[in-house]
């Protein structure tokens, strides 16, 4: 299988654009380039059940936690402009390349 690479990277806010939780925005928690999944903070929330171990403290019971999605579902929130935007490249004079918001043409990355 191909790995393809997503521009959405982690701690970066994600609007999700298809699916169950259409309409929901998140922060992207962990990032699965191999798969090309994202998983993102209550976004596709599923119920657990786990035994309990005490070697490792867990308790048991029904866990809630965040299930991944796939990257094709979700697309960045600029930070400047705030809207839903497709990701941009762009070469600054220092050298550095950056992601840039196709809308607002500002920088992305910090």
């Amino acid at each position: 299988m191909s790995r393809v690479a997503t521009p959405i990277r982690k701690n970066d806010n994600v609007l999700v654009i298809t699916g169950k939780d259409r309409g929901k925005r998140g922060r992207v928690l962990k990032v699965d380039p191999e798969k090309n999944r994202l998983t993102v903070e209550g976004v596709n929330v599923i119920k657990r059940h786990t035994k309990p171990n005490p070697q490792r403290n867990i308790k048991g019971g029904i866990v809630e936690r965040e299930a991944a999605v796939h990257a094709s579902n979700v697309q960045l929130v600029c930070p400047e402009c705030g809207a839903q935007t497709r990701v941009g490249h762009k070469i600054l004079g220092d050298g550095r390349k950056v992601r840039i918001c196709r809308k607002c043409e500002g920088v992305v990355d910090k």
